[in-house]
């Protein structure tokens, strides 16, 4: 059902049973999937492609001008969002600074109020970004990171999947997968045992000593991430995770989050 007080460009692509709400704005280069819910007041630029049964709140904007000094007229920005996600209210998700790139956002994600994607972020599934948190442009948010509220992640910082970035903390380097991180500067603070177990039920505390070792070696050993990769690979039982683990810490171009949080 479309409101008749929604305005629906005529070249805007509508899925089937999508509900629009009261004075939204859909502009023509737009494809929404089936089952969508648009709430009143969202805003849905030129150049977003919506997935199916995703629900947008209130004063959402979708596929917004960058907000970026290298964005330069006549490019057309991207988003490319997947299916299932809940964005909620005065949520802002900037295009790409490029014609040829997207900000991308994956399924099943929950994106809650005033959170702020910036241009050429790439967002994997099942995250949670919370209250108030902005990430900044060209970052990449993995699967199953959860971001707290009034989290700021910098210019083109990866965070691995399973993070917890706790509440208020503020990122400008790598996040290694599987760990908690907090504080200002962020700091490693344990491993993220409670959402792994809960989405891997698999996981057993021998993988999760060998996880927190690992994070021990770089965090705690005096030595190069190098030298670190080479201790874990040669002292720590190889898993997916711990395999994870390493081919971050070696393909980083920020370098890592690599202090732990001092214990009084």
């Amino acid at each position: 059902m479309i409101s008749p007080l929604a305005y629906v460009d005529p070249a805007a692509q509508i899925g089937q049973n999508v509900e629009i709400g009261p004075f939204v704005y859909i502009e023509g280069d737009v494809r929404i999937g089936d089952d969508c819910v648009i709430m009143p007041h969202v805003s849905i630029l030129n150049g977003a492609t919506i997935g199916a049964r995703n629900v947008i709140h209130q004063n959402t904007v979708i596929c917004a001008e960058p907000q970026s000094f290298h964005f330069e007229k006549g490019q057309k920005p991207h988003v490319v969002i997947g299916d299932d996600n809940v964005i909620r209210e005065n949520v802002l998700i900037a295009g790409s600074n490029r014609t040829e790139d997207a900000t991308r956002i994956g399924h099943n994600n929950h994106l809650m109020n005033k959170v702020h994607i910036a241009h050429d972020v790439r967002i994997g599934d099942h995250c949670v970004l919370g209250i108030s948190t902005s990430v900044a442009g060209a970052c990449l948010i993995d699967d199953y990171a959860i971001l707290s509220s009034s989290t700021i992640v910098q210019r083109g910082v990866r965070v691995g999947k399973f993070v917890l970035l706790q509440s208020g903390c503020r990122v400008k380097r790598d996040v290694i997968p599987y760990g908690i991180f907090g504080g200002n500067p962020a700091a490693y603070h344990g491993v993220n045992s409670k959402v792994i177990t809960a989405v891997r039920p698999e996981t057993d505390e021998r993988l999760l000593r060998h996880i927190a070792n690992a994070f021990r070696m770089i965090t705690a050993g005096n030595f190069s991430l190098e030298d670190a990769e080479i201790k874990i690979r040669e002292q720590i039982p190889l898993s997916p995770e711990i395999d994870d683990i390493t081919k971050f810490i070696t393909t980083s171009e920020n370098g890592v989050i690599r202090y732990a949080e001092e214990k009084e």
